[in-house]
């Protein structure tokens, strides 16, 4: 292992616009959709499409800020350099820890879904082989692990477009389909309304949908290993935002003009309910190997983004030293080790915790994803104000409406927060969001403060 600080630059824009596609469509899509959807009724496509618009707000923040300056662990140094030390530690962590959550999710699940084909093994076997192997891949060249990205959010969005070309195929022809109830446009006024739940409904439905989006800021960490980031980057950012809000909002648009809105999610996965509609007996596999694909794609980006976060953090003095270490292929494999050991351990802790406490785990990670998307709003906003008119002229990727567009994203997460804390179902995930910021707050007191007094003294002497 060599000790070098330079990560190597592998990732070309094909490979970061599908990491970021397979990075936010998983979970949220295939299981969480249908959660939001009886929250709201066929109103929550309104939830998918304004909050898409507040993400594509934070990835164009991201994004200039990406591509003025890119670096490894971005958005928690731009925090650092914008708003202070402490927002960075509190930025960084907050990542790590959102993608230790889902990644626990996901690994639980993939035992889980293995079991539909062979369900005399046990469990944590396939746990811990997949494990193994996500590491493993991490631990290679950063442009096999792209490729390997790649082709996994292939699959899953392969799969996403074939159930909504049988959707519609279904709404034109019919076939299939039940005589017991409608099949149309007509099916997201009928059955109590548009928006039977009323406005708070589609509040409500925030929480799942906002979670649904999460991790396709991993566009910023992959900044400092791409190809010409001055030119993958805005393209990736332009393109992915869009197509992931079209993909979930043609996807469950064709769902509930198919099935009334309250019957979805009833009778197993919406994806078996589509491919049972259309004649195909082996729905049930197919299904399992679109969400097996999405389980590794998920958490193969979530270690890749949390692993980079960590390496950027440790050259800012926020994290140990050793996680700047590479391998000759320059991948931080201290930071891969790390993450796989407290997989690991989690593996241990999902045998303790029922199922039920998975729609906790997905409120913790919207606190957390929430509080990184603040942040990055935060800082570009700080970035801009420290800026001269002729250095904001020299912007290659400005934020679009500005300062107008930012603000209204800033106070829209402020208002995401308030959903959390407000709804009884999503309530602990704002307690336990408190309760960590508080223990960051004296793990930076007692650790990281020091450290980055004397690294500003030691580069105030050099200069």
């Amino acid at each position: 292992m060599q000790s070098t600080s330079q990560l190597a630059r592998g990732l070309s824009a094909r490979h970061i616009r599908f990491m970021a596609l397979g990075a936010a469509i998983g979970t949220g899509l295939f299981y969480g959709s249908a959660k939001a959807i009886q929250t709201a009724g066929p109103a929550v496509l309104l939830a998918y499409i304004i909050g898409g618009a507040a993400v594509f707000m934070v990835m164009r923040a991201l994004g200039e800020m990406a591509v003025h300056s890119p670096l490894a662990g971005s958005f928690s140094q731009y925090a650092s350099h914008y708003l202070g030390p402490r927002a960075g530690f509190f930025t960084g962590w907050t990542y790590v820890f959102e993608m230790l959550i889902v990644c626990l999710a996901d690994v639980t699940a993939f035992g889980f879904y293995m079991k539909l084909w062979f369900p005399d093994v046990a469990q944590w076997i396939w746990v811990l082989s997949i494990i193994c192997f996500i590491g493993a891949i991490n631990l290679c060249h950063v442009k096999t692990f792209g490729e390997m990205e790649f082709w996994l959010s292939l699959i899953k969005i392969v799969a996403i477009i074939a159930m909504i070309v049988g959707g519609a195929a279904i709404m034109m022809f019919g076939f299939g389909v039940s005589a017991d109830h409608a099949v149309g446009v007509s099916n997201l006024f009928i059955h109590d309304g548009f928006m039977p739940n009323g406005i708070g409904g589609v509040i409500a439905s925030f929480a799942v949908v906002m979670f649904a989006f999460g991790g396709i800021e991993v566009i910023g960490i992959t900044a400092s290993e791409a190809k010409n980031p001055d030119v993958t980057i805005p393209r990736a950012i332009n393109a992915v935002p869009i197509r992931i809000l079209l993909f979930y909002v043609l996807t469950l648009f064709v769902l509930m003009c198919i099935y009334p809105w309250n019957q979805i999610g009833q009778q197993g996965s919406p994806f078996v309910q589509i491919f049972d509609s259309l004649g195909i007996q082996s729905a049930a596999n197919i299904l399992n190997v679109v969400v097996i694909t999405a389980a590794i794609s998920a958490i193969n980006s979530d270690i890749f983004g949390a692993g980079r976060m960590m390496y950027g953090m440790a050259h800012e003095g926020q994290a140990p030293k050793v996680f700047t270490k590479l391998t000759k292929n320059g991948v931080p494999w201290m930071t891969v080790l790390v993450m796989v050991a407290v997989l690991l351990i989690g593996v241990v802790l999902n045998y303790l915790i029922p199922e039920s406490v998975f729609l906790v785990i997905a409120s913790i990670a919207t606190f957390a994803t929430i509080w990184v998307w603040l942040m990055i709003l935060l800082s570009q906003f700080a970035m801009r104000k420290k800026m001269t008119p002729e250095e904001v002229k020299q912007i290659k990727f400005p934020v679009p409406m500005w300062p107008v567009a930012p603000i209204i994203a800033i106070v829209f997460m402020l208002f995401i927060f308030g959903v959390l804390g407000y709804f009884e179902d999503t309530r602990i995930a704002l307690y336990v969001g408190i309760i960590w910021l508080v223990l960051l707050s004296i793990a930076y007191t007692l650790w990281v403060k020091k450290t980055v007094k004397q690294t500003e003294v030691l580069v105030q002497n050099e200069s």
